[in-house]
């Protein structure tokens, strides 16, 4: 994740102290010596939608063996033990779960950061309510496009309306509220509109999320943007985030996914504006790249332990037979092994690339997903070869 607000204004945010913080990059069990990973939690795999790239394959049916409330209970004091920071409520849509609030009381009474991943359609004036004086630190409500791509992607008329209906419901009682937008070839000239949407609306944060081919998303690997089209969508969202700081709006905006990203924004300020490249280059180095399977970890509905939410397929341990703490702190996985310590075993281009020590090899769900191997080159990596041999390390 990359706080383009962060690295070109240098504004802060909740997320920031831990994606910044010193010592982040060197601990293998966390954020810190004294904080463990940040877990995103698919409380339920029941959704009420049917997008085309879930990457948990959902769909609006009851799915048997997940979590029971009291085993539920016990994985969240278990993360308070182990001094998780964030826990983001994901599905699935966990909105659907009948005891999603008293899961996010307990989060907060444990004094862990609760976070929402949802599709906002079931966001009414109501829930919004009760979201804010729970104490929900932040609600992400994913929209792919305005109306008609968005509903395309959701595979439901009026998803849109709907999920716009539950931010303005957010907005409405102070509760903080994000978009999230996935990018694809569908939607990406769409991005200057949601710009424009985001100020309209008066949203806080928009997080733009590079496609991962996972789940459902596995079979829109030909529907992701070329690396001249990625490069062109972050200029323009780079320009949009400037210009909103310009005219005085205080939004967050972040890309997902691709790390990638902060060393493209790094060589075109190092042109314009070299002491904020500077600056750019230190936080890079503090944050050390993907921390999937360091200071960032999954759990599914049925209890199982994954590096991050894209990578279903490998599966470190399960909390019904061991805590979260002692899974994560455990090395005898060769996949959680090889992610805490990566650069030996990262092949082709991430191998010799001299941006290693910030990108940290990328995403591997990608890699392995194209090449059938796990430690190959991220194919979404779009710096060309002359920039992967420049280096300001």
């Amino acid at each position: 994740m990359i706080s383009l607000t962060k690295f070109l204004i240098g504004t802060d945010h909740y997320g920031d102290s831990l994606r910044y913080r010193h010592g982040a990059r060197n601990n293998p069990n966390g954020t810190s010596e004294s904080c463990g990973p940040v877990v995103a939690w698919n409380i339920t795999r029941t959704c009420n939608l049917n997008c085309i790239h879930c990457y948990m394959n959902s769909e609006n049916k009851k799915y048997e063996g997940e979590l029971t409330h009291n085993e539920a209970i016990k994985f969240i004091h278990d993360l308070a033990d182990f001094k998780v920071p964030v826990l983001l409520f994901s599905g699935g849509e966990p909105l659907i779960r009948e005891d999603f609030f008293e899961l996010a009381q307990e989060t907060v009474k444990l004094n862990i950061r609760p976070t929402i991943s949802t599709n906002g359609t079931l966001i009414t004036q109501q829930v919004a309510k009760k979201l804010k004086e729970i104490g929900i630190g932040y609600v992400g409500i994913s929209l792919d496009g305005l109306q008609e791509v968005n509903d395309l992607f959701r595979k439901k008329e009026g998803a849109y309306e709907a999920a716009l209906k539950g931010i303005e419901s957010c907005v409405s009682v102070g509760q903080r509220v994000g978009l999230r937008f996935t990018i694809n070839r569908h939607n990406y000239q769409e991005l200057d509109r949601i710009f424009d949407l985001v100020e309209e609306a008066n949203i806080d944060r928009v997080c733009f999320y590079h496609l991962v081919y996972s789940g459902r998303g596995s079979y829109m690997q030909s529907e992701d943007l070329t690396h001249e089209e990625t490069r062109k969508a972050l200029d323009l969202i780079i320009e949009r985030t400037i210009d909103f700081h310009r005219r005085g709006l205080k939004k967050e905006i972040l890309t997902v996914d691709n790390h990638a990203d902060g060393v493209y924004l790094y060589l075109r300020l190092k042109e314009i504006n070299p002491k904020r490249a500077d600056e750019v280059l230190r936080l890079m180095k503090t944050n050390g790249g993907n921390r999937s399977g360091i200071a960032f970890a999954n759990v599914d509905s049925l209890g199982n332990v994954h590096p991050d939410q894209f990578n279903q397929n490998h599966i470190l341990g399960n909390i019904r037979k061991k805590s979260f703490s002692d899974i994560w702190k455990d090395t005898s996985h060769p996949i959680l092994a090889g992610l805490k310590n990566r650069k030996p075993l990262l092949k082709g281009r991430c191998q010799s690339c001299n941006w290693l020590q910030v990108c940290n090899g990328n995403f591997r769900a990608r890699a392995e997903a194209v090449t059938g191997d796990f430690w190959e080159a991220d194919p979404a990596c779009y710096l060309t070869d002359e920039e992967i041999q420049l280096s300001a390390l």
